[in-house]
């Protein structure tokens, strides 16, 4: 029997962008401008390797310059083609606006395995990489804002925001040509988690609403939920992490490119992680079942799914099979649009990668207006706000002539930077799902929270368009 059709990566943003502008009354053409990407760079360079010479073909996708830079992660991978460099940009477009953070959208990627390649020679194609897009103003602190994804991490980012440096001098705010740096190099703390914990805040919004939960046939907390995460990169890890130790959440599966480790009694993520950093696997992996073909553990019976690898991974080949409640998107595009359609019909809740996976470009956006200001968070306020609550404590006891409770005075540290990155993390995280779900049960053809998601985003930029007179 031959597989149903699925559509690709980039025809699924835009089939859903459709239904989404279908719902909204636009000025003729404008929804058909907003859904392309403005331009997209091609560029092949040659580097000398092991004495030889080695081609290299990448692209960087500008979606949308409603608002400046542009912003979306850099990825190396074999697998990297063109249309799905545009569908994430699209993406990044779309996320933005859902999470109010004033970026256009933009990707990445360079078709290369990172695995084959020493550390001296990733840096030498990298570097010459940054240099062809940042002489075609691809790289830019004012125009387009590179940061980490599959296969990148703040090693690149380092590189990429030297190499730019070395270009470009006397730009004072060259720090901020990316994100995602180390931080002793003007990156932030708590970046490398955003994306993990944006998902996890994400969730534990949806627990906040009980009737969202009824809906997904779920019922009580986040603590004791049965999770299977796909993925054990830097997003899974993040929110499988926190899921289980600040959440009390169940990890009861973990599926990886060579198979997937299944314990009902649930796995510690920590352990599983550190074995599967050590040797590159989690086959043999101690006290839990391995299975062969992880990807069929996707079907397995759960409370919350969590596809945080790659994309089209559910689609309309497997979501027949699919038993999870509530599919959290914490990646790009897991989910092909017939799979979408199919799930929506059966009532499955998803919250939808758009708005999931929107941690990381937040914390990214302080992490740029940190290098645009030139100081850190925290560093003016937050011992002024110590010694403004102890004088507080110092006035209360005064009043009533006994020492306050010992853990009122725990809650006396100012926040530092850490503090602040959370903090504005989790209220964005709150705020957009609470605007996507409004949207969702206050408009009958707006049908599940993914097109709600996307109607959101698109309102908000019609609006920016409209605001400045295009």
């Amino acid at each position: 029997m031959a597989e149903a059709k699925n559509t690709s990566f980039l025809d699924s943003v835009n089939l859903i962008f459709d239904r989404a502008a279908a719902t909204l009354d636009l000025p003729p053409g404008l929804a058909n401008y907003i859904k392309e990407c403005n331009s997209v760079f091609q560029v092949r360079f040659p580097v000398k390797i092991r004495g030889e010479y080695r081609t290299f073909i990448g692209w960087r996708a500008t979606h949308s310059e409603h608002r400046l830079p542009a912003k979306g992660g850099i990825r190396y991978s074999p697998k990297c083609n063109q249309s799905d460099i545009e569908a994430m940009a699209a993406l990044m477009t779309y996320k933005c606006a859902i999470v109010d953070v004033p970026f256009g959208g933009s990707k990445g990627g360079l078709c290369i395995d990172p695995s084959e390649y020493t550390e001296d020679e990733l840096e030498q194609i990298t570097r010459r990489f940054a240099r062809e897009l940042a002489y075609k103003g691809y790289i830019s602190p004012a125009q387009n804002v590179p940061g980490p994804d599959l296969g990148t991490g703040p090693r690149e980012m380092a590189w990429i925001m030297d190499t730019y440096r070395s270009l470009f001098p006397n730009d004072i705010n060259a720090v901020a040509c990316v994100t995602g740096k180390p931080v002793t190099l003007g990156g932030i703390v708590g970046r490398v988690e955003a994306t993990g914990r944006g998902v996890v805040y994400a969730i534990r919004e949806f627990f906040r609403h009980p009737e969202d939960v009824k809906r997904a046939g779920l019922s009580g907390t986040l603590g004791g939920k049965r999770v299977i995460i796909q993925g054990l990169g830097n997003v899974g890890y993040h929110a499988a992490k926190f899921l289980q130790e600040e959440d009390d959440a169940k990890i009861i599966a973990i599926i990886e490119r060579d198979g997937a480790l299944v314990d009902e009694n649930g796995l510690k993520v920590e352990e599983v992680t550190e074995y599967f950093r050590e040797t590159g696997s989690v086959r043999g992996f101690p006290g839990a079942h391995f299975v062969e073909n992880g990807r069929s553990i996707l079907e397995e019976e759960c409370d919350i799914l969590i596809p945080a690898a790659v994309e089209n991974q559910i689609t309309i080949d497997n979501a027949p099979r699919i038993k999870a409640k509530l599919i959290v998107e914490a990646a790009n595009g897991p989910t092909t649009y017939e799979a979408d359609n199919h799930l929506r019909e059966r009532g499955v809740t998803i919250i939808p990668d758009v708005y999931a996976n929107a941690g990381g470009v937040t914390v990214s956006y302080f992490e740029w207006i940190k290098n645009l200001s030139h100081i850190r968070f925290g560093r003016l306020e937050r011992r002024l706000d110590e010694m403004r609550g102890e004088a507080v404590i110092q006035a209360i006891e005064s009043t009533v002539g006994r020492p306050v409770a010992p853990e009122l005075k725990t809650h006396l540290r100012g926040a530092d930077e850490l503090d602040l990155v959370r903090s504005g993390l989790d209220d964005t995280m709150r705020l957009a799902y609470n605007q996507i779900r409004e949207i969702y049960l206050s408009r009958s053809n707006v049908p599940d929270l993914r097109t709600a998601a996307y109607v959101l985003a698109l309102e908000k930029i019609v609006r920016s368009y409209r605001e400045t007179g295009v």
